[in-house]
């Protein structure tokens, strides 16, 4: 791999490890000391191995010039020396005096773990919790944050900026959760890496490689948490199972052109058998315990929507999970699919009017659904909701889908 592709790979890979690992040992009032730091080393490798070339393990070259240069600014900066230095010191062994960057893998993983949990703080909102969850934890640039919500630049620096505030004037400690505090704030930490996953999944923008990207961050902080002992949760299995039989459509969901291809239009044999057999394990180790959670239910939908074959028995455990999901945790999206899976069981007509009482008159999927299930019933009416559909679609992938539809109508 050449330095042009090596590098960026590199900061991808290992930028949070080492950020999350300094911040634990400098504290939530030093998060930018410590992006600098990182920043830094990764500046030095680009000049460095222009010149001398690529060296033999470029992850270790890495660890031990961070390491390197935290030790020089630990010395020449006289705040740190008189009133950072003497804490980190106070918590270190006295047989161990010398302050060292412990790049362990077992101390990375506990750096990332703490790190979740500070960032997944419900102090600050839920869009300030993922950016800055895609900036610290994953190692995003304010450019591919602002792209993957569809934002400027400078509402995301903002964003991420007070959200740093933030942890800063609740003073929150950088440190590995115990039992109780896992209990108070998995459910905020596994909804936010839902949410950084589904900004993949569903995402407006029109990166492919950026959605694939914070697709493969959420299921990798999600099995962050699988490999510790306090927050291996069934729910954390569960959401683990979900991502991965979604993932496993991924390129079957878009076209060469970016287009979306709908369920029933997708090329099975694109579907990803590793993925959904990993989905599977996962979600077999999710059913311990008594906790039903919606990632329980998610991912048993997710499960079925991997079953290649139509069978009404597909369908009516589909429709069955989705009626369990609306009265665990009701939203008007849920409602919304599960009148698909009222259509394939109880037929159109049924499925109309369950979907017609929603009446979501801002939400072009609302309209595309109603078009889908009036075509082959009333193709004028078909013909008007996939219109409206048209004239709400925010997205060009989105306007092309619905104008298809209203071609193969006309």
């Amino acid at each position: 791999m050449e330095n042009q592709e090596l590098i960026p790979h590199l900061f991808r890979t290992e930028y949070q490890k080492i950020v999350s690992v300094l911040c634990s040992l400098f504290g939530i009032h030093h998060i930018e000391i410590a992006e600098d730091i990182v920043s830094d080393t990764f500046l030095t490798a680009s000049e460095t191995w222009a010149i001398k070339g690529t060296p033999e393990n470029p992850t270790a070259w890495l660890y031990t010039v961070a390491k390197n240069k935290t030790k020089n600014y630990l010395k020449r900066n006289t705040v740190f020396e008189t009133k950072i230095v003497s804490e980190i010191k106070h918590n270190t062994p006295l047989n161990n005096p010398e302050i060292d960057l412990d790049l362990s893998d077992q101390n990375i993983a506990d750096s990332q773990l703490a790190m979740i949990f500070t960032v997944c703080n419900p102090c600050n909102s839920e869009e300030a919790q993922i950016a800055l969850a895609l900036n610290l934890l994953c190692g995003f640039g304010i450019s591919e944050i602002s792209d993957a919500f569809l934002s400027n630049k400078e509402v995301i620096y903002k964003r991420i900026n007070r959200a740093k505030e933030k942890l800063k004037e609740e003073n929150i400690k950088i440190q590995n959760p115990n039992q109780s505090e896992v209990k108070d704030r998995i459910q905020t930490v596994l909804k936010t890496i839902y949410l950084l996953y589904s900004e993949g999944y569903y995402s407006v923008s029109q990166n492919t490689t950026l959605r694939k990207d914070l697709c493969t961050e959420a299921m990798r902080l999600t099995y962050l948490l699988i490999q510790n002992e306090n927050t291996n949760l069934p729910e954390t299995n569960a959401l683990m199972a979900l991502m991965c039989f979604h993932s496993s459509r991924f390129d079957a969901r878009t076209g060469d052109n970016g287009e979306i291809i709908l369920y029933e239009d997708q090329d099975q044999s694109l579907w990803n058998q590793e993925l959904i057999d990993r989905g599977t394990y996962f979600l077999s180790k999710s059913s311990t315990g008594s906790t039903l959670s919606k990632y329980h239910l998610e991912a048993g939908i997710a499960y079925w929507h991997t079953i290649k074959q139509d069978s009404p028995e597909k369908w009516l455990n589909i429709l069955e999970l989705y009626n369990n999901l609306i009265i665990l945790e009701y939203s008007t999206i849920v409602a919304l699919n599960r009148t698909y899976a009222l259509a394939k069981v109880k037929g159109k007509e049924e499925a109309i009017r369950e979907a017609e009482k929603l009446n979501l008159t801002d939400n072009h999927f609302y309209y595309s659904l109603l078009g889908n299930l009036y075509s082959g019933v009333d193709s004028a009416k078909a013909l008007q909701y996939f219109e409206t559909a048209l004239s709400l679609a925010k997205t060009i992938s989105d306007k092309n889908v619905i104008s298809r539809n209203i071609e193969l109508l006309q």
